[in-house]
């Protein structure tokens, strides 16, 4: 079983907790009435998808009831890290030991 850590209640709970909330840092447009219909599909229904890090929203529903991010490998289902809703994404290049060469 997955073992995801709440960065507001700093425990690590079950998956069975948790609840998966889509891509993370995805921006709602400011004034949605000025937004084309095109650009407002995209903005519901349009997320990256890649195969490999990725940066996700979850919400503890069983627990605090609180939304927070997390990075993770979509290949290996591992989390590399979570963080607490508003603060920013950690380093990616820190997380996955990659060194820029």
């Amino acid at each position: 079983m997955l073992l995801i850590r709440c960065p507001v209640c700093e425990m690590d709970r079950p998956e069975l907790e948790f609840r998966y909330g889509g891509e993370a840092h995805v921006a709602r447009p400011l004034d949605p009435s000025s937004v084309s219909d095109q650009d407002w599909a995209e903005y519901l229904y349009f997320r990256s998808n890649p195969r490999g890090v990725h940066a996700e929203r979850w919400r503890h529903t069983s627990g605090c009831g609180r939304f927070f991010n997390a990075i993770r490998h979509t290949v290996t289902d591992r989390i590399l890290a979570t963080y607490k809703a508003g603060e920013p994404k950690p380093d990616l290049a820190t997380l996955t030991g990659e060194t820029g060469r």
